[in-house]
């Protein structure tokens, strides 16, 4: 087994698998991994609720996740408060990815 070197950068993301629309649904099968950098090693995944996204799916797999003096990164689809907030309970670091877009929220940083 791997054991996670302390401030190993963990990358949270989700990826839709092609081709894997099942017969009769509308939607392919989307999942959300968590991937220990140092290791390269994938730590955990969980497949989002059919109609939702992985703002849903993160929280889940962070409560499966021993995070202490790691770095977790997550794109801006999960810069959610509650997201943030599971990490710092978990006694991690944070990284979030911010759109240009959002500007009230890039000015408020």
């Amino acid at each position: 087994m791997a054991q996670l070197t302390n401030k190993e950068i963990v990358a949270i993301d989700g990826k839709t698998l092609r081709g894997a629309k099942s017969k009769g649904k509308k939607t392919p099968i989307h999942m959300v991994s968590t991937f220990a950098c140092a290791n390269n090693l994938v730590l955990g995944q969980a497949k989002t609720d059919e109609k939702s996204n992985e703002i849903t799916a993160i929280p889940k797999l962070l409560e499966l996740l021993s995070l202490e003096n790691t770095i977790v990164s997550i794109d801006a689809l999960g810069c959610q408060t509650d997201i943030a907030e599971k990490i710092v309970d978990k006694q991690a670091g944070c990284i979030f990815a911010v759109k240009v877009n959002k500007e009230r929220f890039l000015e408020h940083i």
